[in-house]
């Protein structure tokens, strides 16, 4: 069951119209049209959002308790967990039966854990990746300062707004290691093995992409057994799903905007059964690909069958999972 993006971005077709100083205030720029109205809905206490649900015909047991979750978590990122509890047509917003604010919950924790638990996976990830282009590209060059080199990068561009992004970082680290550099040697930025360190997997990721030298690129993805492009492709999946997590986002039943691209040939063992490529369990199985090749003996499907156990009357379905997922080569 999928359920609507409600942050998707929507791009005006005409020209907009001029701006006054509210509508420039903040971050964002909020774009007036004819055919759009004015948000008008008012703020709802807990108390009456509970007897809105109840009227909707959703089960609730504990009022208070749900009062308490709705004050401390949100209604509104809650309702994402009680999406999958409407009956057709969704948009009369009417609850099936049996759904009650506990199994509201259920998703919602079931939610949480998974994200911790996914998250886990993918900073071994980050790290071996991260190394891997830091010491390939160190030693191919030759050059300890290669990431800050401009020589070594196809797109100018490109390259300047990835050393704007390094300065922000340089300025705003506390790091021990980073203080004792800028207060010992004379070189305007650290060597690469140094530098990654305070850098965001997403910059590491865009020098990956935008390195000069293919052979540089193949020996690093070679590394993890892909060829370039789908090595491309895994990690801004692996980036998108690990920025999701540190968000807090929904991942559990949510269906992705971006396809990642399929391998001609891998080194380690993938999967067979025909699968939703945008959904959760997808994600997964890249996830388990470069924890087979980092730590071939990884316990991540243990994780995954006990995570499973704890949430029984979670719908695999909606993730992705393919009837006889755990008899795949990959998991096996």
């Amino acid at each position: 069951m999928v359920i609507p993006n409600k942050s998707s971005t929507f791009v005006s077709p005409e020209p907009a119209k001029p701006l006054n100083d509210a509508q420039m205030c903040g971050s964002f720029y909020f774009y007036t049209m004819s055919n759009r109205i004015p948000f008008q809905k008012p703020y709802t206490s807990a108390h009456d959002l509970v007897c809105l649900l109840q009227s909707r015909g959703l089960t609730v047991t504990y009022t208070s308790k749900a009062e308490s979750y709705l004050e401390y978590i949100g209604y509104y990122r809650l309702s994402a967990y009680m999406y999958p509890l409407l009956q057709m047509p969704k948009e009369q917003h009417r609850y099936k039966p049996s759904a009650t604010f506990s199994q509201v919950m259920m998703l919602y924790r079931f939610d949480k854990k998974l994200r911790l638990l996914i998250f886990n996976e993918i900073e071994k990830i980050e790290v071996a990746v991260r190394s891997a282009i830091v010491n390939i590209g160190s030693a191919m060059t030759g050059n300890p300062f290669w990431m800050t080199d401009c020589s070594n990068f196809i797109d100018a561009g490109k390259f300047c707004r990835t050393m704007d992004l390094i300065d922000a970082e340089l300025h705003r680290s506390r790091e021990d290691f980073i203080v004792h550099f800028k207060q010992t040697y004379s070189d305007a930025y650290p060597p690469a093995w140094i530098l990654a360190e305070v850098l965001p997997f997403g910059v590491i990721t865009n020098i990956f992409s935008n390195i000069k030298v293919a052979r540089i690129k193949k020996s690093i993805a070679r590394r993890f057994g892909l060829q370039v492009a789908p090595f491309e492709s895994w990690l801004t999946i692996v980036t998108l799903t690990r920025n999701s997590c540190c968000h807090h986002a929904r991942v559990w039943n949510k269906q992705n905007t971006i396809r990642p691209m399929l391998p001609n040939r891998m080194a380690g063992s993938w999967i067979t059964l025909p699968t939703d490529t945008l959904r959760i369990y997808f994600d997964l199985c890249i996830i388990k690909y470069f924890l087979n090749i980092i730590s071939p003996n990884n316990d991540m499907k243990a994780k995954i069958d006990s995570l499973l156990a704890d949430y029984p009357a979670i719908d695999t379905v909606a993730m992705g999972f393919p009837r006889g997922w755990e008899n795949e080569p990959l998991w096996r």
